[in-house]
């Protein structure tokens, strides 16, 4: 044998450790229900590889896991790039005493999130554009404390202003993968979100009356 050409010891040590050492896809399995169960936040692939033992394939774990749970009371959902564990959506009203708490939203509020959800990456210029009324600064912190809105990327034009984007948070708290799954704009305006509003431009951008949206009745369209 050419001692030029044999696999050192180190390298044979390696190989052996990831064809043996992981375990049956059934432990791996068991591995990634656990921490997807006790996750408070959906788990990306990435975080699971790195909890689990060498070797260890957690995209074919969560697949398993997937379908095992496929018809149960919970179901194992993506949420953008991340996995979690969740009530059957038809199950839902079983928790609502246990875990609904509303929240209110403001209309301007309500109007921002989903120009945001809509346009993203879109900028507080765009958005005001839109609506037609300048956006307070209240009303966008508002939507970042509650983690459904960050702050993406900023634009390559003059003043590289940042952009808004909605958030995982926001998508599993609506059950969505994607921003892709939003409802269309006749189920918006059947949920009281898209109202007749004065057409962009029709009032300036100092007049702001996101002050008068704050009062009256507020739509409760999201709960957490």
């Amino acid at each position: 044998m050419d001692p030029h050409s044999a696999t050192p010891p180190s390298e044979q040590h390696s190989e052996s450790d990831s064809l043996f050492d992981a375990p049956p896809i059934a432990e791996q399995e068991r591995m990634v229900e656990a921490v997807l169960f006790a996750s408070a936040t959906p788990v990306t692939l990435r975080d699971l590889e790195g909890r689990m033992p060498h070797g260890c394939d957690p995209g074919a774990a969560v697949e398993h896991l997937r379908k095992r749970y496929e018809g149960r009371g919970v179901r194992v959902v993506q949420v953008g790039e991340a996995w979690a564990i969740r009530t059957a959506p038809d199950l839902g009203f079983l928790m609502q005493k246990e875990i609904v708490e509303t929240r209110k939203l403001s209309r301007a509020a309500i109007e921002t999130l989903a120009i945001i959800a809509y346009h993203q990456p879109v900028t507080r210029a765009e958005i005001e554009e839109i609506r037609g009324v300048s956006v307070s600064r209240g009303t966008v912190d508002q939507l970042l404390e509650m983690e459904w809105v960050r702050i993406g990327r900023r634009r390559m034009t003059p003043g590289r202003p940042v952009t808004f984007v909605v958030t995982p948070v926001f998508l599993d708290h609506f059950g969505l993968e994607s921003a892709r799954d939003l409802p269309g704009l006749k189920e918006l305006r059947a949920a009281g979100l898209l109202e007749n509003r004065p057409p962009p431009g029709s009032l300036p951008l100092g007049q702001d009356n996101d002050e008068e949206d704050e009062v009256g009745d507020q739509p409760e369209l999201f709960g957490e």
